[in-house]
């Protein structure tokens, strides 16, 4: 039996304590500019300091005014957040169009019991102003809200609109008194022994870029000269005094050994306590971090396929990742930054795996012959043929002998090194195993109602796709792939990055799966196509 409550339609604040995060916040975004001014001050007989902390004060107060003019509140209907101090802004998301909710609670949240909760939804994630924050509520009203907003039973949500068409006053609906949750199924969960597979992940680059630009800005912002500094004057020294092959191998050396550790501690943070679990309202929840930790919840309804990410580094040590092609996510930020994400870096025989697990299962769908009721994820594929393949190399050499002749063009007229050219055409072997490898991974599949493809070389991609997710079909075709035989299929979905190709297939095939995978959809087209006949 359900208790339906009254509440009044109130706007609710967030957490006071929020007022500590906010002018924190503000304060580390203009660290560069405020230790600049900090810098210049002091060079220049300390007036400047007083500009450092006015500045200082300024991101303070523009902190705390957040709290007092951020609001929101919740309906059976609705979620709006107002925000806004001289332009007043209500953001409206219908409770029906949302996908996804993520809890997320940094260092200084987790100390004070904080989270921020932002509600995806297939409208906002293609625009950023849309998005629906709230920045900061506490960990049990954050979590109370998820369970609200994602964990409905068709029963309550029927009952729930039900009454609140027929009255003025606003519902909402709470299970009755002793209830007990369902309990949660784990489907995977982060290994000690996956760590290895960090320094691979290469995430340590951003690492480098972010370091580098709050150096140069600190350096711009304070009129510092490096150059003057004892430690980098004598590191300069020592640097030149190598030989050119000596420098070139002691940065490269540097570079890996600073990447592989700051890829493995970021790894570490940001995938440890890694949890996947379903839910028996229909929902995948996915927890993970240890300073920083995130909570998304995704309804399983809304779910349409799987992608296997392979980048080069992974594959040599036969890892993997795996995200999810849904609805209302933010796949075009990438995996491990966006909610798609299914499995961390891993190895590739457990995302095939969890693969399995989080796939609906679709019985009487249409399949290929060769591959009938085979799993997406492991299915054999069809390859593309040999006009793929000269497609592959010729545009793979036609890039390197353009890059070449510019090369050997620059020696000649503008005094490049010969060493330069030199290299280029001592790696035209890699190109061809470049474009040999990039043949490899096409290929393409019909299995148990979804559309299998793959592609890429650096970062090689499987996408499962269900056929009942595509809404239309794409065939494109450039000027050398009709001289090829070629065209590239593209199936258009709501989820996801709203399109998944098979590249350079011929195009009978093409058709042909498009045919098979949304039966119907293309019969007027074949019908038109008998009814038009030469005459005589």
């Amino acid at each position: 039996m359900i208790d339906v409550v009254e509440t009044t339609s109130t706007w609710r604040r967030l957490s006071p304590r929020m007022l500590v995060i906010h002018p924190f916040q503000e304060v580390v975004r203009a660290a560069p500019a405020l230790l600049g001014l900090l810098v210049a001050g002091t060079s220049s007989g300390g007036q400047g300091q007083w500009w450092s902390i006015g500045g200082v004060g300024l991101m303070v107060v523009l902190g705390m005014l957040r709290w007092f003019t951020t609001t929101y509140r919740i309906t059976p209907e609705h979620v709006q957040v107002r925000r806004g101090l001289l332009t007043r802004k209500v953001v409206t998301v219908p409770r029906d169009r949302v996908r996804t909710v993520d809890v997320t609670s940094h260092v200084l949240h987790r100390v004070l019991g904080l989270a921020r909760v932002e509600v995806g939804t297939g409208t906002s994630e293609r625009r950023r102003e849309g998005r629906l924050k709230l920045d900061a509520l506490s960990a049990a009203e954050a979590a109370r809200l998820r369970v609200e907003l994602l964990h409905r039973s068709p029963a309550a949500t029927s009952t729930s609109s039900t009454l609140s068409a027929a009255s003025a006053a606003e519902i909402s609906v709470t299970p009755p008194a002793g209830s007990t949750p369902a309990a949660e199924t784990e489907l995977a969960r982060m290994r000690p022994e996956w760590v290895r597979f960090g320094p691979f992940t290469m995430s340590g680059l951003v690492t480098v870029g972010v370091v580098a630009g709050f150096v140069s800005r600190l350096v711009s912002e304070g009129n510092v000269d490096l150059g003057r500094v004892g430690p980098v004057q004598e590191t300069l020294r020592w640097f030149r005094a190598m030989s050119l092959p000596l420098e070139i191998t002691t940065v490269v050396l540097v570079l890996v050994v600073f990447v592989s550790v700051a890829s493995t501690l970021g790894y570490v943070l940001a995938f440890g306590n890694f949890r996947l679990t379903r839910h028996p309202e229909g929902t995948l929840h996915v927890t993970r971090g240890l300073l920083t930790t995130r909570a998304t919840t995704i309804e399983e309804r809304r779910l349409r396929g799987v992608e296997v990410t392979e980048p080069l580094l992974l594959r040599a040590i036969r890892g993997a990742r795996l995200s999810a092609v849904t609805t209302g996510l933010r796949a075009a930020q990438g995996a491990q930054r966006g909610g798609s994400l299914l499995l961390p870096p891993a190895p590739r025989a457990a995302a095939v795996s969890v693969a399995r697990l989080v796939l609906p299962r679709v019985a009487d769908a249409p399949s290929d012959s060769s591959a009938s009721g085979a799993s997406p994820v492991t299915v054999g594929l069809t390859a593309h043929g040999p006009a793929a393949l000269r497609r592959r190399f010729t545009r793979a050499y036609g890039v390197h002998a353009l890059v070449l002749a510019a090369l050997v063009a620059l020696w000649l007229w503008a005094g490049l090194p010969s060493w330069t050219w030199l290299t280029a055409a001592a790696l035209l072997p890699l190109t061809a195993l470049l474009a040999a490898d990039r043949y490899r991974s096409l290929g393409h599949a019909l299995t148990s109602g979804y559309l299998v493809t793959r592609w890429g070389s650096f970062s090689r991609r499987r996408v499962a796709l269900e056929c009942d997710g595509v809404i239309g079909w794409n065939v494109e075709r450039s000027f050398f792939q009709r001289r090829a035989g070629l065209v590239t299929l593209t199936a258009t979905t709501a989820a996801g990055k709203q399109g998944y190709q098979v590249r350079d297939v011929d195009l009978a095939e093409a058709l042909r799966l498009a045919a098979a995978g949304t039966p119907g959809l293309l019969d007027p087209f074949f019908v038109e196509e008998q009814h038009v006949s030469p005459v005589g």
